[in-house]
């Protein structure tokens, strides 16, 4: 059976509902699965718990389903740069559970990999480890973690072929391959879908971790804040 779709609705049919756990790709707004997160708005599904990085920034990626309330629990690492997300969470119509970065990844990946739990360093001594379990490892106080395991993950690559095998572009990559891992089912799209194989030495994610795939709709590339030098004037040195 073809694990290719023929738009991101087609790709996402039967796998949305009300409550479900959902991992989606992107660092603030680069790599973000942008066209399964319209679906996902377009369903109107709700009380979603969204585990990602950071939930963009208003109006735009994972600020989409802010804006249309359907999220119910957030774990993330920060709130960045969406307004309504902080608005959201402290006035308790949103929560949130905060994850050091590093671990966030760490427990998708575990999930990802059939690990229930693991200790780190991480967060000991803050309100991160309040209520979870602690264990001395060579005399140093670590907290466990608790892997994830997502009803669905949302990936966004740049290149894949068509059994599913990812390569991602540069700072597009962030928590792509590790969200791609801990879904019970992932649906992916990508920029480039190709008509033969991925150079194995390529593969980021293999295949087997890909359930569907679309070809990513064009559109601009958001950036979420441009800097600039300022422009040298005639006959100075840049």
């Amino acid at each position: 059976m073809s694990k290719v779709f023929g738009s991101a609705a087609e790709a996402m049919a039967g796998a949305l509902r009300d409550g479900m756990t959902i991992a989606v790709g992107g660092f603030g707004l680069s790599g973000v699965p942008y066209d399964l997160i319209e679906v996902v708005r377009d369903a109107g599904v709700r009380d979603l718990t969204i585990v990602s990085n950071n939930m963009g920034v208003d109006g735009k990626g994972l600020g989409l389903l802010l804006e249309n309330k359907q999220v119910r629990k957030v774990t993330a690492s920060y709130v960045g740069e969406n307004k309504l997300f902080a608005q959201q969470y402290l006035d308790g119509s949103v929560e949130v559970e905060f994850a050091p970065q590093g671990t966030l990844a760490e427990r998708m990946r575990a999930g990802g990999a059939g690990i229930a739990a693991f200790y780190t360093k991480t967060g000991v001594g803050t309100p991160v480890a309040e209520g979870k379990p602690h264990a001395e490892f060579d005399g140093v106080t670590h907290v466990q973690e608790r892997g994830i395991v997502a009803d669905l993950s949302l990936v966004h690559a740049h290149t894949a072929d068509r059994e599913g095998n990812l390569v991602y572009r540069m700072a597009a990559r962030n928590f792509n391959p590790v969200v791609a891992t801990c879904g019970r089912l992932t649906v992916v799209e990508a920029e480039v879908l190709l008509d033969g194989f991925v150079d194995p030495d390529l593969v980021i994610t293999p295949g087997v971790y890909v359930h569907r795939l679309v070809a990513a709709a064009p559109r601009e590339k958001e950036i979420e804040k441009r800097t600039v030098r300022p422009r040298a004037l005639a006959g100075t040195e840049a």
